[in-house]
């Protein structure tokens, strides 16, 4: 992770004063984004000077609402791009370029309820860093092309189809389907996204893999490869 979070705080200093820096984490469903981008601004927090943050902005909080899903006949194949505002997400990272920098505010997604808080993330004036983690960040389709062109860096973070389906069945149970249905989810939605996805791997900045089974200081230490 240090070696992660140095690399953000040296591009950062290669910016004007007023410019945020954005990262974007990119790799499949289950791969582990949402906590490489916590352990990130965790450390990132750390380090930076006083009356700067990093704060984390998931691309999930951009899900439609399953009343839209139902009435779009897309519920069933939540997770593909088809179901999600990518013009909104969109919208939102460019606010987020200008500078000088402002307060803003973005939605959450709440896996409880299976749905977006509106306004549930406030990114403050003094956020210098946002990471923000999704599974489309890189696409080449239309509605999400632009947002590559927003982000000041991207990371795939690499790992292996054979790693996330457990975890994505996992998920599944724990969200309350039983095991068929979560496999048939799995296999139906997450698999296919994950195959889409890599297509997207060769837009990446640099290419970031978590080391299984090496433990340090609680948490898994993560290494930069070329692509």
């Amino acid at each position: 992770m240090e070696e992660l979070t140095q690399h953000v705080i040296t591009a950062l200093s290669c910016l004007p004063a007023d410019n945020r820096f954005i990262v974007g984490i990119v790799g499949y469903p289950g791969a582990g984004k949402s906590t490489l981008a916590q352990r990130l601004v965790a450390a990132l927090n750390s380090a930076l000077p006083a009356r700067q943050k990093a704060q984390i902005l998931p691309m999930d909080g951009y899900h439609l609402s399953n009343e839209e899903l139902d009435r779009l006949g897309l519920r069933a194949l939540k997770g593909i791009p088809d179901t999600f505002d990518a013009r909104a997400f969109t919208e939102l990272l460019t606010k987020i370029r200008q500078s000088p920098p402002r307060a803003l505010k973005a939605p959450a997604f709440d896996r409880s309820v299976d749905a977006p808080i509106d306004d549930a993330i406030e990114i403050g004036a003094d956020v210098k860093v946002i990471v923000t983690e999704g599974n489309y960040l890189l696409l080449e389709q239309d509605r999400w092309r632009q947002i590559a062109q927003l982000l000041d860096d991207s990371w795939f973070l690499d790992t292996s189809i054979e790693t996330i389906r457990p975890r994505l069945i996992a998920r599944h149970l724990e969200g309350g389907r039983s095991l068929e249905a979560a496999i048939a989810k799995v296999e139906s939605t997450d698999l296919p996204n994950a195959l889409l996805i890599e297509n997207s791997r060769k837009r990446a900045g640099m290419l970031v893999s978590a080391c299984d089974g090496e433990q340090r200081n609680g948490g898994f230490q993560y290494q930069i490869s070329s692509q």
